[in-house]
């Protein structure tokens, strides 16, 4: 057992107070702080401090050892390396309209960019490796994102609600075809307009907005996202792409899954986010960062409908699993508490993350270590199963290979 010591990621869209405050640092933070990695990934591995005091991290650590820190089945499964990652995402603003490749379209991606010699370091690289990038998002405080295309009769009703005459065509292609297909093709003519038909489309519709929002319209939270979308983003098309995607506000505890090729923006708020140990991101809007239509629209998925939103299944008192497809990783949220103690039995790597209150972990070696808001541990496959104690409620989240 390991404390970790762990990377913040600074990003123009980050907070300059969720995660100071969790860390225990002084607020406000000097930058914006979008994110803290817990993991190997290459990018920015956890560090460990030995007995002796040497600092390494936990890429090295997997490196000499990966059978005893990942297990047998998990090292020979994924070659030595910890399929996931964890992090805290803090945003205080709107992030890319994004979606991730499958593994095949990440392997078949990642081929063709280095045969065409694209620098793993380009800042117009779509993949930095050849994996899929699975995701699930769990909230700490009110999390709000776009997620997934929306129904698209909900779609129309809402396009038409907004009354802008230059849009009525539009809506027709989705109107007339009220499905994927008609997802389709209404997204790909809204995402590649020109920019002089965007510059004067899209003016008319936030206008149309501004009107629906003072009415208190059926869709006042939708409108409000786009009139926020496109100050922050003045003539971007990502502003009308938007608009046919799921508005989802989670509430603390409640998670969203995101399979690959699922389009999806995080709008504000912080939660804890686990992922396979990949950096794949295609966007097509609201950012300043490379954008790639094309590319995306070869990995997007047009299924449409509402996205399930889950709050874990109770396994044992105090102990909750958000399920998923995903063998790259588990999530579970952890609530002990006086009279709740909570035992961690595990068969390959595990972090431990503290978001609320202290807690006490103790093994069946007798080794004990406590834990605070904003501090993990790194557990070893080799590790004996731990004891989670608290003298008042608490809160850590649990990042694991997921079931074969």
């Amino acid at each position: 057992m390991d404390v970790l010591h762990n990377a913040v990621r600074s990003y123009a869209w980050g907070s300059r107070t969720a995660l100071a405050e969790m860390l225990g640092r002084e607020v406000p933070a000097p930058h914006p702080e979008a994110e803290l990695w817990m993991g190997a990934h290459p990018g920015d591995p956890s560090r460990v401090v030995g007995p002796d005091g040497a600092v390494r991290s936990l890429l090295d650590l997997l490196a000499e050892d990966p059978r005893g820190q990942l297990g047998e089945r998990f090292a020979q499964r994924w070659g030595g390396r910890l399929p996931f990652l964890l992090k805290v995402l803090a945003a205080e603003e709107a992030l890319s309209l994004q979606a991730h490749p499958s593994a095949e379209q990440a392997a078949l991606g990642f081929a063709a960019e280095n045969a065409a010699g694209v620098p793993i370091d380009s800042p117009v690289r779509n993949y930095k490796d050849p994996s899929a990038k699975p995701e699930l998002v769990c909230a700490l405080t009110e999390f709000h994102a776009l997620a997934g295309f929306r129904d698209p009769h909900r779609t129309v009703k809402l396009l038409r609600a907004l009354e802008a005459p230059d849009f009525a065509p539009y809506t027709e292609l989705l109107a007339v075809q009220p499905d994927a297909n008609g997802l389709r093709a209404l997204f790909t003519t809204l995402i590649t307009l020109p920019q002089t038909a965007l510059d004067a489309l899209l003016p008319q519709v936030l206008d149309a907005c501004v009107l629906h929002v003072k009415e208190r319209g059926e869709f006042d939270a939708e409108c409000r996202t786009a009139l926020e979308l496109g100050e922050a983003y003045p003539g971007d098309a990502g502003v009308l792409a938007a608009l046919l995607l799921n508005r989802i506000v989670l509430q603390p505890g409640e998670a969203i899954f995101l399979p690959a090729g699922n389009l999806h923006a995080y709008l504000h708020g912080t939660g804890v986010e686990i992922l396979a140990n990949s950096d794949n991101v295609l966007r097509c809007g609201l950012t300043p960062k490379h954008v790639d239509v094309p590319e995306l629209m070869r990995v997007l998925d047009f299924s449409c409908g509402d996205m399930p939103v889950q709050r874990g299944d109770e396994v044992s008192p105090g102990l909750w699993v958000y399920r998923t497809p995903c063998p790259e990783f588990e999530l579970s949220r952890l609530e002990p508490g006086p009279g709740v103690p909570i035992r961690v039995d595990h068969t390959g790597p595990q972090i431990l993350f503290c978001t609320r209150g202290e807690v006490v972990l103790t093994t069946a070696r007798g080794e004990r270590q406590a834990l605070r808001r904003g501090q993990s541990v790194w557990l070893a496959a080799g590790d004996p199963p731990v004891l989670v104690e608290a003298d008042v409620p608490a809160q850590l989240f649990r990042a694991t290979a997921g079931a074969e």
